[in-house]
């Protein structure tokens, strides 16, 4: 396989927070705890050991062989299951929605950066023990962000009413999509396997939690993965400290606030990904899954007719902590408070709304884990690559934004010059004498003389345009070319991995796909990968 890497922010499609923070800009420094190279794990775990009580550590084994109770799993699982009953022994985690057959690409990108990061870390802090942890979403009550995955410029979609948690969803009614599914799969070795996988996950389990869970299981349980289900009474107890001081001190709103303030003040280009409410619970049961708010003295549950004194929800936390569910600013504590973590590996909108969390964890007393970005890659043929060659397209290239994408290739093809740059330069060191006369004689002038260098640029770009559309007329059957290989590996003009879903690469490389991931995707890189198969 060949590995090109391309810098993150030269992609164009990264924001400026992430690419600020990636190059450990000195403004980001106090929004982050540890940056995650391999040297700085080891205060990490330091910081961590003193941080996480054993009492925490029973209780996160014992709830998750409950959780594994019906389900096969590997030996490496079960070792890795072992190893966390030792103080020796820490996590490095990831967290997904249970989209439908994974949702995109980039969930096999992140569990094998996880499991990547855990070897690394084994090679070099040999007497500890590293386990990788996938985080699964089951209370999130978004159903339509989970509900398909795209097939080959199709969308799959699992049409149906639902409310609550979407763990908790049963999974009838799975059968005409999977017939739709296996339909444009063909009938290979490889179509084979997805039939049965999606099948056995699917068909075979109750709800959509169980059904995920064997499915990751399945794709990487010879890897040692764990899966934890934050949706658990035992491990929820953990949580209830934490979740009192949010709901009835309103600490993380606070905390929160002010880092968004001084985010914003650092560059106002940094994007605020999620910004806190005075309670960050919602409210879980009987298929709804509802803000709760204080209101006239009590607390509500939004669109019920619930409510509670705080006395009454003091008992209600206490006697039902399931009841309880984080929202996206305290599910990261949570996770912090029941796993022996060390570095949290997200995509870049995740890490984004990470960065305003370090001041509330501070306050709460919990580590700050390290913020790793994901692997995120490209991944093409050698008839691809080959055909990009004949092209005399560079990889790069492919990320430009079609429209520009298109003219650069126009430019570099033809044997016109269609770039108008030299001459706006001389236009603007013409205005510039006539700017000084203006001042010289009457400065009411200088309006009309601006007005005059803006419209004759207009002009100038007006007629670079439209020799460039004629070049592109001419050049038509190079313009469709590059195109569909643009359009090919940047499906709907995104990432890749934003797009896909695995199932069609696996056609492609079958049982080869994830040891060649394994491989070749290197969880500190720092870069965009380019993966040729």
């Amino acid at each position: 396989m060949e590995v090109e890497c391309i810098p993150f922010k030269e992609t164009g499609y990264f924001s400026k927070l992430i690419c600020d923070y990636l190059d450990q800009k000195e403004d980001l420094k106090p929004f982050f705890n540890r940056f995650p190279q391999i040297q700085n794990f080891k205060e990490q775990i330091q910081d961590k050991a003193k941080n996480y009580p054993m009492e925490n550590r029973a209780v996160l084994v014992d709830r998750l062989q409950a959780q594994y109770q019906d389900f096969e799993i590997s030996e490496a699982t079960k070792d890795n299951l072992e190893l966390l009953k030792s103080e020796g022994t820490f996590t490095i985690t990831t967290g997904h929605q249970l989209n439908l057959f994974t949702g995109p690409l980039y969930f096999l990108y992140k569990i094998v950066s996880t499991i990547n990061l855990t070897k690394r870390l084994k090679e070099q802090y040999p007497k500890y023990d590293f386990v990788p942890v996938y985080w699964m979403a089951t209370e999130d009550h978004d159903f339509d962000e989970i509900n398909y995955f795209n097939f080959k410029g199709q969308k799959v979609q699992w049409n149906r009413e639902a409310s609550g948690a979407v763990g908790h969803l049963d999974t009838d009614g799975l059968d005409p999509l999977l017939e739709t599914f296996a339909a444009g799969l063909g009938d290979t070795k490889n179509a084979e396997y997805l039939k049965e996988l999606f099948s056995a996950s699917y068909l075979n389990h109750s709800n959509l939690a169980d059904a995920t869970r064997y499915l990751a299981n399945t794709l990487f349980g010879a890897q040692g993965l764990v899966i934890v289900d934050g949706d658990d009474v035992g491990l929820k107890r953990l949580m209830l400290p934490y979740a009192k001081q949010d709901i009835f001190e309103q600490l993380p709103y606070e905390k929160v606030t002010e880092s968004i303030q001084q985010l914003e003040e650092k560059d106002k280009d940094y994007k605020i990904q999620v910004n806190p409410r005075e309670i960050n619970y919602f409210y879980l049961k009987d298929g709804i899954r509802e803000r709760l708010q204080k209101k006239d003295g009590y607390f509500e549950v939004v669109n019920t007719d619930i409510k509670f004194s705080q006395e009454e929800l003091e008992k209600e936390l206490n006697e039902f902590p399931r009841r309880f569910s984080p929202n996206v600013i305290a599910r990261p504590l949570y996770q912090e408070v029941i796993l022996p973590n060390l570095c949290y590996i997200g995509g870049g909108g995740e890490l984004a709304y990470w960065l305003e969390l370090k001041s509330y964890f501070e306050a709460m007393g919990v580590t700050f884990p390290m913020l790793l970005l994901r692997n995120s890659a490209l991944v093409m043929t050698k008839k691809q690559k080959s055909k990009l060659e004949k092209l005399e397209l560079k990889t790069t290239d492919l990320f430009l934004r079609q429209h520009s994408f298109i003219n650069k290739k126009i430019r570099e093809i033809s044997n016109i010059n269609i770039d108008f740059s030299e001459q706006k330069k001389f236009l603007e060191e013409q205005f510039q004498g006539m700017y000084q006369l203006a001042e010289q004689t009457d400065k009411t002038f200088l309006g009309a003389v601006k007005a005059q260098e803006v419209k004759q640029k207009k002009g100038l770009e007006a007629l670079e345009k439209r020799l460039l559309l004629a070049q592109k007329r001419k050049l038509k059957d190079h313009v469709v070319r590059v195109t569909d290989i643009q359009n090919l590996l940047f499906p709907n003009q995104s990432l890749q991995e934003r797009q896909l879903n695995f199932s069609e690469l696996y056609l492609e490389f079958g049982d080869q796909l994830i040891p060649q991931l394994m491989r070749n995707l290197d969880p500190l890189a720092g870069q965009f990968l380019v993966l040729t198969f």
